[in-house]
């Protein structure tokens, strides 16, 4: 396979940004505060991720640079959880969540001192949003934020445990942190909805008065410092309000609310959590690149036996390569429908983003990390036992995944809101539509693929529309959601996988390598194939695919297995890893070897005879 052939997919991997966004962050994992260290307790883990952090920091540019260019952020979320699943939790809390509300908000004179004390790390700043008994329903949250006029003070307080932070880093008290809480700003009796606060957490030595936080059950792989935390009528001075143009003070120190509603208001607030979306894609797909970069490499190497011969690559079974290829195909579909997203995101205008551009970031970071979490899944199982150790690497990936399809919004109730913002954009007078004609059509044309999964993405459209309109039964509004949720999540899923699948084709399109051409265009095929099986019976059911189509879709996802085996590596070339990068001995030119060298371990030809044998 051609150089050119890999440096062409690496150019679409990362959208023609590699070297300029990605190249150094990728060259700042090989240094050796990224080895592995083993036997740590979990506290012991938890503090190295805070070092590595502050070694990422140390070695890039400021906070609020890379916060004014979202293609750095997003890199910067794809890679140092490669080597640390701990760090990447770290790094967008603080650099997206909190330094991003405060950059948004805070950008004043009279904060410049905190401002600057977060721009060089001197303090770690959680994000406390979420709380005990209303998890991602934050407009509800009850921590309150009180103004005392005569002291030009908040007094914050947690009003009962429901209202206690949740899962946010609080546990570790000799780390200077400097929260970004949110709370409900009362003044003058009037409750003005949420809004956010700076709040000095712990200062290096212990919590600070009024501040109390008990840590959350340990969690696999991630020994950070998640705690439940909650306020004592702490005093907050009035500038710590980062009120941004959602509000002000008068002359005479009277809160005047921005005008508008609450709730644009509140969204405002929150207007962190859209590229927060995107950085938890980034992470979710460069650890499924990372994952079946290692199985693909140790499947090469790992011999077994077969009729006739006891020494074949693993990777030569069908069935090997039908898990592999397919986790190849759909990690490379999610990497592009990301790209799109990105795209579309940096385009927007910076105020107000449009509909479109919600549905289409929140369906990317809800497919995107359900497939990579099966993904690295499938990984792991093919990798036999060694997948199950930390330190070839998949293992972690599963529970970095485990996170990541909660982070920023739980998934199905993601998915859900945004179907149901979908259904409602149209009306139910919409005819059903023909399915396109199967008959003579290939099932490895991804031009035919794409055809009829827009035909599912629109009729279930369709019928979940017709559904929330029919008043022929008496039903309150929640009642025909209800009926119609898991219809809408199969259409929001729907939208991505066809919108994904057109990414795929469209990279096909644009390569300039004829290899890369050919091994796109085989891995678009098999990505489409893949979701036409998932709905095999809904399609034979509308007559798009005939029974015959339906029966032999086993036999073509194995010849398209067969054709993509000899382009595997150069597909796997393009992620721009390497055995050095990721430091897992089954990814290795030598892995027993490598193995052995980690364990400490030595290979028969090294035993010695006992004395006197």
């Amino acid at each position: 396979m051609t150089s050119s052939a890999r440096a062409d997919l690496s150019r679409l991997l990362f959208d023609g940004r590699y070297e300029q966004t990605h190249q150094d962050l990728h060259e700042l994992l090989l240094d050796p505060v990224f080895d592995p260290r083993q036997g740590l307790t979990m506290t012991e883990a938890g503090k190295l991720a805070y070092e590595r952090s502050r070694a990422v920091h140390a070695a890039l540019e400021r906070p609020r640079e890379i916060l004014a260019d979202p293609w750095r952020l997003f890199a910067l979320a794809e890679w140092p959880s490669l080597l640390d699943v701990s760090v990447f939790s770290l790094l967008m809390v603080h650099y997206n969540l909190a330094f991003g509300t405060v950059v948004e908000h805070g950008a004043r004179d009279d904060l410049k001192d905190l401002f600057d004390e977060l721009d060089r790390l001197d303090s770690f700043s959680p994000y406390m949003a979420t709380e005990l008994g209303y998890g991602n329903n934050v407009a509800a949250l009850r921590t309150e934020a009180v103004y005392d006029a005569a002291t030009e003070t908040f007094v914050l307080n947690t009003p009962d445990a429901l209202a206690q932070k949740y899962m946010s880093y609080s546990g570790f008290q000799d780390i200077p942190k400097l929260a970004v809480v949110m709370a409900r700003l009362k003044a003058d009796g009037t409750d003005h909805g949420v809004f956010p606060f700076l709040v000095r957490i712990s200062d290096g030595e212990r919590l600070c008065e009024g501040v109390h936080a008990a840590p959350c059950p340990e969690k696999p792989v991630q020994g950070l410092d998640n705690g439940l935390t909650w306020f004592d009528h702490v005093r907050v001075p009035r500038r710590n309000l980062l009120h941004g143009d959602m509000g002000r003070f008068d002359e005479k120190g009277v809160f005047r609310p921005a005008p508008g509603n609450r709730r644009k208001r509140f969204l405002r607030a929150m207007n962190r959590i859209l590229p927060g979306r995107l950085c938890v894609s980034s992470a979710a797909t460069g650890a499924g690149r990372a994952a079946v970069y290692i199985a693909l490499r140790y499947a090469a190497q790992r011999l077994t036996n077969a009729p006739g011969r006891n020494d074949l690559p693993v990777i030569e079974y069908r069935s090997h390569q039908l898990a592999l290829f397919t986790a190849l195909a759909k990690t490379y579909a999610m990497t592009l429908l990301l790209n799109h997203a990105k795209r579309e995101f940096t385009a927007a205008p910076r105020e107000g983003a449009p509909a479109e551009l919600n549905h289409l970031v929140s369906i990317t970071k809800a497919l995107s990390t359900w497939e990579m979490t099966e993904v690295i899944a499938v990984c792991r199982e093919r990798c036999g036992a060694q997948g199950i150790f930390s330190v070839n690497r998949i293992a972690d990936y599963g529970s970095l995944l485990q996170g990541l399809v909660t982070a920023e919004g739980d998934n199905q109730v993601l998915l859900a809101t945004t179907a149901g913002q979908i259904i409602a954009e149209g009306d139910d007078s919409e005819e059903p539509a023909a399915a396109p004609d199967p008959r003579g059509r290939g099932l490895a044309d991804p031009e035919f693929l794409l055809a009829v999964l827009r035909h599912r993405e629109r009729e279930l459209l369709r019928a979940a529309r017709a559904a929330m309109a029919d008043d022929s039964r008496d039903r309150t509004y929640f009642e025909a959601w209800n009926d119609t949720v898991n219809d809408g999540l199969e259409m929001a899923r729907a939208r991505g996988v066809r919108t994904a699948l057109e990414c795929l084709t469209a990279a096909v399109d644009t390569a300039r390598d004829d290899t890369a051409r050919t091994a796109l265009g085989l891995l678009a095929a098999l990505y489409g194939l893949t979701e036409i099986r998932r709905d095999a019976g809904w399609f034979l059911a509308r007559g798009a695919l005939t029974a015959e189509q339906v029966e032999r879709l086993p036999q073509e996802a194995d010849a398209l297995c067969a054709r993509i085996a000899p382009y595997a590596e150069t597909l796997i070339d393009g992620f721009n890893l390497s055995p050095e990068l990721l430091r897992a001995p089954i990814a290795a030119a030598d892995y027993v070897t490598a193995f052995q060298q980690r364990t400490g371990a030595f290979g028969p030809a090294a035993v010695r005879p006992a004395e006197g044998g």
